[in-house]
């Protein structure tokens, strides 16, 4: 299974929004589309 992890950097380690792992392209796409248009995801 290839799963994608994104990081916030603005938040400390250990917060809630800190990491996020998307199982799902489709799902990554849309939340970036919806919270962070300029983040990245690494696979």
């Amino acid at each position: 299974m290839t799963v994608f992890v994104y990081v916030n950097t603005s938040n400390q380690v250990g917060d809630a929004e800190h990491v996020k792992v998307f199982a799902a392209t489709d799902a990554t796409e849309k939340w970036f589309e919806e919270n962070d248009p300029e983040g990245v995801a690494f696979e």
